[in-house]
């Protein structure tokens, strides 16, 4: 399943803090995108047709919670970009990186243990 960036962002609000009403998602996204309600509305209905997240009636109106996780929605996503960029391949988008952003001595360190802790599963 694809996720816009602007579906996103209704996603983030969700998996920190569920179930939640449009009008909540509206007030917590409003000063950092300037939606509105109508909007929210809109993006809610696209995730609910992808089966992203679920509805439940209350009164008149829904309350939303995640259909899916956000290891997923990253797993998935992380892996149409790898295909799309790097032929499915690793190794290219990690060169990709080293040559074209500083790693710091951390983040090395973070890499070598990842390496690592492959090399231990093999």
């Amino acid at each position: 399943m694809h996720i816009t960036d602007a579906e996103r962002k209704i996603m983030e609000c969700l998996w920190q803090s569920h179930p939640a009403t449009s009008t909540e998602l509206a007030e917590r996204l409003e000063n950092a995108t300037g939606w509105r309600q109508g909007t929210v509305k809109a993006l809610l209905n696209r995730l609910l047709n992808k089966g992203a997240i679920e509805a439940e009636r209350v009164g008149r109106g829904y309350r939303y919670s995640p259909g899916v996780s956000r290891e997923d929605c990253v797993s998935e996503a992380s892996q149409r970009f790898l295909a799309r960029w790097f032929d499915g391949r690793l190794a290219p988008l990690v060169a990709h990186l080293s040559d074209h952003r500083k790693i710091n001595p951390q983040e090395l360190e973070e890499i070598k243990a990842l390496i690592k802790e492959l090399e231990d599963e093999c």
